[in-house]
């Protein structure tokens, strides 16, 4: 099934429109890359958000959830038309409150679009991580309770399928747009699943009050939160390492990895300091912290002593509850 383009420019537009309204953090960092890979890693955030809204809907049963993301995948590869996924997924979230999620979904036909006019290569990596990330995901909906994962290896496993692939992406989009990082990862491709995963360690540590109230809970069961800490600073150590593989010329890839890692840092700290919080709005980063962060990565991103720097003292909460817990 051939994909046609009525106007790439307004599909483009409706791209960089929507990622603002749905999220944000990304709406911030992804337009730091160079013009190629932002497109790819804008719409492949994009796609990820639709399996995210879908896994989010609380109205839908785990067997509906499981359907809606077959649909979606199928869509992704091409199996079916696109309006098969989204008429259903749309009637089926008719009570969801999200009007900027439900628009995203409703133009998923625009945003498959602009995934095919991007290089072959990338579509197979998109279309391996969505993979991977939808089918991991329908796995885990039915093991969502108030208890939480079985253990830390099923907590493992479920970050790998909702963001350590996405690391592993990130990698293979910036490998062929630089061979010089390319020739750096060889052999530490570890790093990418730990820089991806320690993005969604923050998101579940950061989520987790709301999750509750919902009933559902992400976190490993019998594992104590400063415990989790402690592993997500571990994963923070190898991102900061992934991101000093990326060679200084590469300035927009770098300095979006080190936006996104800042934040995360920044964040996972602010939990570390508390010993309870109610609600994500109390660690949330204020705006004026964010655009200061923002203005710092566009002088230090280029220096590993700088970001070194940041990373030792802003995460002086969480290396101290880690160095208690190792």
């Amino acid at each position: 099934m051939n994909i046609s383009i009525e106007n790439p420019s307004a599909d483009l537009a409706y791209q960089k429109t929507i990622l603002g309204s749905v999220s944000r953090t990304f709406a911030l960092t992804i337009p730091l890359l160079p013009p190629p890979i932002e497109k790819v890693v804008g719409n492949t955030y994009l796609l990820c958000r639709i399996i995210d809204t879908i896994e989010d809907a609380t109205e839908l049963t785990p067997a509906a959830k499981q359907y809606l993301s077959a649909l979606f995948l199928d869509a992704v590869l091409e199996r079916i038309p696109v309006e098969s996924f989204v008429t259903p997924c749309l009637d089926s979230l008719k009570h969801y409150t999200n009007q900027d999620e439900l628009d995203l979904i409703a133009h998923a036909p625009t945003i498959l679009r602009i995934l095919h006019t991007c290089p072959a290569s990338d579509q197979a990596a998109v279309s391996r991580c969505v993979s991977i990330m939808s089918k991991g995901m329908s796995q885990f909906h039915s093991k969502q309770t108030p208890l939480g994962l079985k253990d830390l290896s099923e907590f493992e496993e479920y970050c790998y399928v909702v963001a350590g692939v996405v690391g592993e992406l990130l990698s293979s989009i910036f490998s062929a747009y630089s061979p010089a990082f390319a020739k750096q990862i060889k052999g530490r491709e570890a790093l990418s699943l730990a820089f991806g995963q320690a993005l969604q360690m923050t998101n579940i540590l950061k989520d987790s009050p709301e999750d509750q109230i919902r009933g559902v809970s992400w976190k490993p069961a019998g594992i104590s939160q400063a415990e989790l800490l402690g592993i997500a600073y571990q994963k923070l150590e190898d991102a900061l390492a992934y991101i000093q593989l990326i060679p200084k010329a590469d300035i927009g890839i770098r300095r979006f990895c080190f936006l996104a890692f800042g934040l995360a840092v920044m964040t996972l700290n602010k939990i570390a300091s508390k010993e309870l919080f109610s609600s994500q709005g109390k660690v949330k980063l204020a705006r004026k912290t964010v655009a200061m962060f923002y203005s710092f990565t566009g002088f230090a991103t280029t220096s590993d002593l700088l970001i070194k720097a940041f990373f030792y003292f802003a995460s002086t909460h969480l290396r101290k509850l880690s160095s208690k817990n190792r």
